[in-house]
């Protein structure tokens, strides 16, 4: 599924597996490309992008570029450009992005909020809207 095409222009150039017998315990912070096939208990910080596949598993905050999720993740989630849930997906936890795509089958529980997509976690200075 991660080997097609329209992944592989969407993501780049993979650099970085976790594979699907490894645990890593603590925060991952990454400038480049990230696919998750094993578990990282912690958190994935400062990613350009991150796949988790199948049977990959996070447990802490995802925050990258541009996500997607066929496995599970356990924490706030803050993709700068976009994230896509496929069939599989699990997340639990709040979504902050500027582009999102959740597939027929995929589960989430929790909140999404939209933001005007930006490069690089500069946050906008903009006041927010009042209600």
């Amino acid at each position: 599924m991660f080997g097609s095409k329209k992944v592989e222009k969407k993501i780049g150039r993979i650099e970085t597996v976790v594979g699907h017998q490894s645990v890593i315990t603590g925060k991952v912070s990454t400038k480049g490309s990230l696919k998750v096939d094993g578990i990282i208990n912690g958190g994935i910080e400062q990613a350009d992008s991150v796949i988790v596949g199948e049977n990959g598993r996070v447990i802490g905050d995802v925050t990258a570029q541009t996500i997607i999720v066929s496995g599970e993740i356990a924490g706030n989630v803050h993709a700068f450009i976009s994230i896509e849930l496929m069939e599989d997906a699990k997340v639990k936890g709040d979504i902050k992005t500027a582009q999102i795509s959740i597939n027929e089958g995929a589960y989430f529980e929790g909140n999404v909020s939209m933001e005007k997509a930006h490069h690089g976690g500069q946050n906008d200075q903009r006041p927010p809207v009042e209600e």
